[in-house]
């Protein structure tokens, strides 16, 4: 997920450096951004990943008044989503896939990619734009079919030159993974 517009500002990329523990000053000193080849500070590799934060659908991003996943008030939507499908599959006997969620079934993000066409500077607006990938699947080791799916998101410059693709790979089980 990612907003259709994400400005790269100096604060939210000092913040996300020292929350990855780089302190590179280019990150964060304009002097030695402005010293560099590219004449300004730079954000550093998978920054383009707190772009989710802009994005005002983000189910992880709190929202004032709204109950929001992790906020402990109580269980998520898709997790209570996810057990309730659960129940009812093992009512009739049939298994339930999940959401990605929670419940009996698992979901995972099982990669990420990032490839960069040029560096990400700081101070520039980009735009976002988010398309469905490949789909695949494939035999779990335990049995059970796992299936993928990957989303293509791609960072554009002010004049439409491609900044960032971003490559994400999520997998879910097709089945709970009966217990031994």
């Amino acid at each position: 997920m990612a907003a259709e517009r994400f400005p790269v500002e100096s604060s939210h990329v000092l913040m996300f450096a020292r929350a990855i523990g780089d302190e590179n000053p280019i990150y964060a000193d304009p002097e030695v951004g402005a010293k560099s080849t590219f004449g300004a500070c730079l954000a550093p590799p998978t920054f383009v990943q707190a772009s989710a934060q802009f994005d005002p659908t983000y189910p992880l991003r709190p929202r004032p008044g709204v109950t929001w996943f992790g906020s402990g008030a109580t269980p998520s939507v898709a997790m209570t989503e996810a057990a309730e499908r659960a129940k009812e599959a093992e009512a009739t006997g049939e298994a339930a896939p999940s959401s990605g969620g929670g419940g009996r079934g698992s979901g995972l993000h099982a990669e990420q990619h990032f490839t960069y066409h040029r560096p990400l500077l700081v101070g520039e607006v980009l735009t976002v734009s988010t398309r469905a990938g490949e789909t695949w699947e494939k035999q779990g080791r335990k049995g059970g079919l796992l299936r993928f799916s990957e989303s293509i998101t791609e960072y554009r410059g002010a004049d439409g030159s491609l900044v960032v693709t971003a490559r994400a790979v999520g997998v879910l089980t097709a089945q709970p993974v009966k217990e031994a």
